[in-house]
């Protein structure tokens, strides 16, 4: 009499614990461009805002993607291609439905992708603490490239104020402008820098690709950088004295010319994938 009842308190107890787990949702949607033509090949990145779980699809030829089984919460979709700005939203319901969820993206430069980075794939979906590690990462090094751009403007402008600072006809105002400009041109390159250099380190990622190209090109402009400047404020004062240019000052030409190859080379290499 005992097992018979413990029998039917089990068969009543199983439909009441099935019931009582939350439904799966499903996730689907269309990616395009400004145009209006699907984007295939994108990846499409589905995270749980309340407990840091991420999950990633590829769109297929026809733009679409899909996720599946998706526990009901609040999600942050994130839609990434090469050659496209990537594009965010920051909060999509998903409940025991099908939600719908469209991305539209604008052309942009092409930036390093994680897997460029050295980051398997593994890694781009480790717990929640891992991953914010890996977006600050990934945030910073695109920031670094960016100003990495914006620092050759200073730099070119350098090069071509150097024609008026150097030789008998200059003047003390071309030497002037010359030195500001090179003094610009360190700072912001220091400051370039130091976001790759702060980077939170990721144990166990190789590196491989464009990205070792980039690293061994910056030791040679990254001393290159610091060195230009003394060598030509050491260059500027004995111009000033009337001085013809002499001693490890008459070096500066040289160690900025290949300074400024070095860093052109840097730059091209990250744009340049294999």
């Amino acid at each position: 009499m005992l097992r018979m009842a413990a029998f039917l308190g089990l068969v009543v107890s199983v439909p009441a614990l099935l019931f009582a787990q939350p439904a799966a949702g499903t996730l689907t949607g269309k990616l395009t461009d400004t145009a209006g033509a699907v984007v295939a090949n994108a990846t499409v990145t589905a995270t749980n805002i309340d407990n840091g779980q991420t999950r990633t699809a590829t769109t297929g030829a026809d733009g679409g993607y899909q996720f599946t089984m998706l526990p009901p919460g609040n999600y942050r979709v994130k839609f990434e291609a090469q050659g496209f700005k990537t594009f965010e939203i920051a909060s999509a319901t998903i409940g025991a439905t099908q939600a719908v969820v469209d991305g539209k993206l604008e052309p942009g430069a092409s930036t390093p992708s994680l897997g460029d980075l050295g980051f398997t794939p593994d890694q781009s979906q480790g717990s929640a603490q891992d991953q914010a590690r890996l977006d600050k990462r990934a945030h910073m090094l695109k920031i670094h490239q960016r100003l990495g751009l914006i620092t050759t403007a200073p730099l070119v402008a350098t090069l071509f104020a150097a024609n008026g600072a150097a030789g008998h006809n200059s003047t003390s105002s071309s030497r002037d402008l010359h030195a500001i400009l090179g003094g610009v041109t360190a700072g912001m390159y220091l400051t370039t820098a130091s976001f790759a250099i702060f980077a939170p380190k990721i144990a166990g990622t190789p590196t491989r690709g464009p990205i070792r190209v980039h690293k061994a090109l910056a030791f040679i402009h990254g001393p290159g950088m610091i060195l230009t400047p003394i060598l030509g404020s050491l260059a500027l004062q004995q111009r000033n004295r009337g001085e013809k240019v002499h001693g490890i000052a008459s070096a500066h030409g040289a160690v900025a010319a290949v300074t400024a190859v070095a860093y052109g080379a840097a730059m091209l290499s990250v744009m340049i994938k294999f």
